[in-house]
């Protein structure tokens, strides 16, 4: 909570959104990708079509419905099946709330794993090593084809 404290959306979303309007203005075409922490940061740039084209998350922590609901780009959410940040709530909402926003969406279910797989997965454990590898393909991919 310490960090949470030290970082709070009206702290970071500032600096966020300065760098996001930094890498639009230098490039044609902006992605973001948030784990964890910034799974909150990477919906709400993608409220916003001026700062990213496309955005993807794994395992997001803080987000709200209200994100969820404002995206206004192609957004991917890699979700594992244990995550007391990403909860079933959320889940279900995000299932429910992203048909509505009219953008294009995925949504990656990884059976067996929890908070943290796609950025801290234990490379010996097969399970994990096998879905972070898949959460790599998966987000490649989904970039690949909207920066194309």
């Amino acid at each position: 909570m310490a960090f949470v404290g030290r970082n709070s959306k009206d702290i970071r979303w500032p600096e966020i959104k300065q760098h996001a309007q930094t890498l639009k203005s230098q490039y044609k075409k902006v992605v973001a990708i948030g784990f964890c922490y910034g799974g909150w940061a990477s919906f709400r740039l993608a409220a916003d079509p001026s700062l990213i084209d496309a955005a993807s998350t794994a395992h997001p922590s803080l987000l709200e419905k209200s994100e969820i609901e404002a995206v206004k780009v192609p957004v991917q959410v890699l979700s594992p099946e244990h995550d007391a940040m990403y909860t079933e709530e959320l889940k279900k909402a995000t299932i429910e709330i992203l048909p509505k926003t009219g953008v294009q969406w995925e949504y990656i279910y990884f059976p067996g794993l929890a908070h943290g797989f796609a950025a801290r997965g234990d490379p010996n454990n097969e399970q994990q090593k096998n879905g972070l590898e898949r959460a790599k393909r998966s987000a490649v991919n989904f970039f690949t084809e909207f920066l194309h």
